[in-house]
C-alpha cells in the first residue's frame, strides 16, 4: 500500500501555560499543505523491516515513528510482518510535522488495508500516544489545537487558491530549547475569529508565533527570510511551529525570490 503523508503549517501559536507534567499548553491552528513524503508497505518475506530514502532521518536510539505506529497497532491486532519504506521529502526538524504525519498516515493505512474498522476518534487516541501533532493528521483538515496540541476542533478556514512559499534554512532548533525561551502568558488575541476574518492586515500584527521573538534573536537570518517574503509581496509570513521553516502566503504566484534562491530548501505551492 502506498500513501503520501503531507506537512502542515501553524497559523498563530500561543504558549499559554506550563503544565505540572512539564509540558506546555498551547493555542494554535494547524493547516495542511501539499508538501508530501511517500510511505509504502508490502508483505515481508521474513521479519518486519524499515528502510528510508530521500532526506537523512537522524537516529535517536528509538524506532522511527512509522515503525512505532506499526508496533502500536500490532500490540492490539494480528498484523502480518511488513517491509516498510519511507521516502522523506518534508524537511526534518522544520516545524512542519513531517514525522507526525508519517506516523498518522501509517496508522490510517494499516487500518484501511487490514480492515481494522477503527474510527477517527480511536485512531486519534493511538496517534496521541506517538506525539502531540499526530492526531491532527488523522482528520487532516484545518483545525484549532489546544491543550498540548491534541485537543482538536474543526476550523472553517479555506486558503485554497493562495500560493505558499516555504523556506527551510536547515537550522535545527530543539523543541526543548524553543520552549525554554518563551514565557507562557494568557492569549492576548482570540485566534479563531481572527483567522476566520482573513484580514491579512490584522494577521500581520496580531497572528503571532510566540517562539519567534527568542528564536529570531538566536538566529537573525530567520527574521531576514520573513522580511524578504514580505518585501516580495506576501500577505502574511511567519515561522511554523518551533521552526526553523518560514512561510509566506501570496495572493498570486510570486516571481522567483532571488534573495532566497539556491540558499535554502525553497518551494512554492498552491494551497
Amino acid at each position: 500500500m502506498l500513501v503520501f503523508p503531507n506537512a502542515k503549517i501553524n497559523l498563530g501559536l500561543q504558549i499559554t501555560e506550563k503544565l505540572s507534567n512539564g509540558y506546555h499548553a498551547i493555542n494554535t491552528s494547524f493547516y495542511p499543505i501539499p508538501l508530501k513524503d511517500a510511505l509504502e508497505f508490502v508483505p515481508a518475506k521474513k521479519k518486519t523491516s524499515f528502510q528510508a530514502s530521500g532526506s537523512h532521518i537522524p537516529q535517536d536510539g528509538k524506532d522511527n515513528l512509522v515503525l512505532r505506529a506499526y508496533k502500536l497497532l500490532k500490540k492490539d491486532f494480528q498484523l502480518p510482518e511488513l517491509d516498510i519504506h519511507l521516502h522523506k521529502h518534508i524537511p526534518i526538524g522544520a516545524g512542519l510535522g513531517g514525522g507526525s504525519a508519517d506516523a498518522a498516515f501509517m496508522l490510517k493505512a494499516l487500518n484501511q488495508h487490514f480492515q481494522l474498522f477503527l474510527d477517527d476518534s480511536l485512531l486519534e487516541e493511538y496517534a496521541g500516544e506517538l506525539g502531540s501533532d499526530c492526531p491532527f493528521f488523522i482528520g487532516n483538515q484545518a483545525a484549532m489545537a489546544t491543550g498540548t496540541g491534541t485537543e482538536l476542533s474543526p476550523l472553517a478556514l479555506d486558503l485554497s487558491g493562495m500560493y505558499l512559499v516555504l523556506v527551510y534554512p536547515a537550522i535545527h532548533i530543539a523543541t526543548q530549547k524553543a520552549y525554554a525561551g518563551v514565557s507562557p502568558k494568557a492569549a492576548p488575541t482570540a485566534l479563531e475569529p481572527l483567522l476566520l476574518s482573513k484580514n491579512f492586515e490584522r494577521w500581520r500584527t496580531e497572528l503571532v508565533n510566540d517562539f519567534e521573538d527568542s528564536i529570531f534573536k538566536d538566529h537573525p537570518q530567520l527574521k531576514t527570510i520573513k522580511d524578504t517574503l514580505y518585501q516580495s509581496g506576501a500577505q502574511y509570513a511567519a515561522m511554523s511551529g518551533s521552526g526553523s521553516s518560514i512561510f509566506g502566503l501570496f495572493n498570486s504566484k510570486p516571481e522567483e525570490i532571488w534573495a532566497l534562491k539556491d540558499k535554502f530548501f525553497y518551494q512554492t505551492m498552491c494551497l
